[in-house]
């Protein structure tokens, strides 16, 4: 987020680029700066004359280089955001290279290349890369998430603890847009506070602090039957707030882990958080995981996951059996 808030700090500070390449698979950034730059460039009465908003699938390089050359209507800039840009062929247009190097000063130019990204061969990117103009937005991973929601917490000064930072992760996902939205909520809620607590979560996100996947592993992994056979009770009274697949793809991701942290010659949290790629709060949970399933439990394990996934979804089941069956069918399995 480093690069993302220094791009953030200049253009509120009125420190513009003539160029903004915009390039990735994850959206959420290039959607907030191509929005911070429409809100700081041009006050309202500049934005009739000198704000235009262009689609790639609508227009070509040459209409848009033409357009970035001219010169603003009573404003010392204008702007101009190509936007759904990912079919234009940047890389094969030398009228896009020659204007890089020689950049309309009183123009910002702002390209939405999402869902792709250029070629780091070749001369286009090493030019961008060269002038400062290129901003990359790498998609994340799952396990990078809470370490994102952290960040973003910290900058809006609101104080989270590892468990809140799970629970948002496990039922948000990597949609960014969603949990900086459900963020800058609770923000508002907390008023005066700023401790983000699972109860907190519970009361303003609709996650159940006890019953949700993250408390599920945890049972499974201490083999709490009880708080296990609980939560799965909970998940078929509330199957939209609790999708299978999700339980599913949890689980799978737990028991693979698990074999993993078998296989390995050193088996201390930190170097378990560093070869899973998981925050050492939860690298303790996988000591205990290997203490209660072999390897050879976890192989059938990972097995008794696979099965019920397929039935689940239709396959070599009866027509009779709910969703409760699949899941208590399976976990028997796992945990007997």
């Amino acid at each position: 987020m480093k690069e993302y808030n220094n791009l953030v700090k200049d253009i509120k500070n009125k420190k513009f680029l003539p160029i903004y390449f915009l390039e990735g698979e994850e959206p959420f950034y290039i959607d907030k700066i191509s929005t911070l730059l429409e809100e700081n460039v041009l006050n309202e009465d500049e934005k009739a004359f000198n704000q235009n908003i262009i689609y790639g699938t609508e227009s070509d390089l040459d209409q848009i280089i033409s357009l970035a050359k001219q010169f603003p209507m009573g404003s010392e800039k204008q702007l101009v955001i190509i936007k759904e840009a990912k079919g234009l062929a940047f890389d094969k247009s030398d009228t896009f290279e020659n204007y890089i190097k020689n950049p309309q000063p009183s123009t910002v130019l702002a390209i939405n290349y999402k869902y792709k990204s250029l070629d780091k061969r070749k001369s286009l990117t090493k030019l961008l890369n060269k002038q400062g103009y290129l901003f990359s937005s790498e998609k994340l991973y799952d396990n990078q998430v809470p370490a994102w929601i952290g960040s973003l917490c910290q900058s809006l000064g609101l104080d989270i603890d590892e468990k809140s930072k799970a629970l948002l992760s496990e039922f948000l996902g990597t949609d960014l847009s969603r949990i900086d939205n459900e963020i800058h909520k609770i923000k508002l809620i907390l008023g005066n506070s700023n401790k983000i607590t699972p109860e907190i979560i519970e009361r303003n996100i609709g996650i159940s602090k006890e019953y949700n996947n993250f408390e599920l592993r945890k049972a499974i992994v201490e083999k709490n039957l009880s708080q296990v056979y609980k939560i799965v009770d909970y998940f078929e009274k509330n199957p939209k707030a609790n999708p299978i697949v999700l339980t599913f793809g949890t689980l799978i991701s737990l028991f693979t882990n698990i074999l993993i942290v078998h296989t390995l010659p050193i088996k201390t949290p930190q170097n378990i958080a560093k070869e899973l790629r998981i925050n050492p709060f939860f690298a303790n949970e996988y000591l205990t995981a290997i203490k209660n399933y072999s390897l050879k439990k976890t192989t059938a394990c990972i097995a008794f996951l696979r099965d019920a996934d397929m039935k689940s979804k239709g396959v070599d089941v009866s027509s009779q059996a709910t969703t409760k069956d699949i899941l208590m069918e399976m976990l028997y399995k796992i945990l007997h």
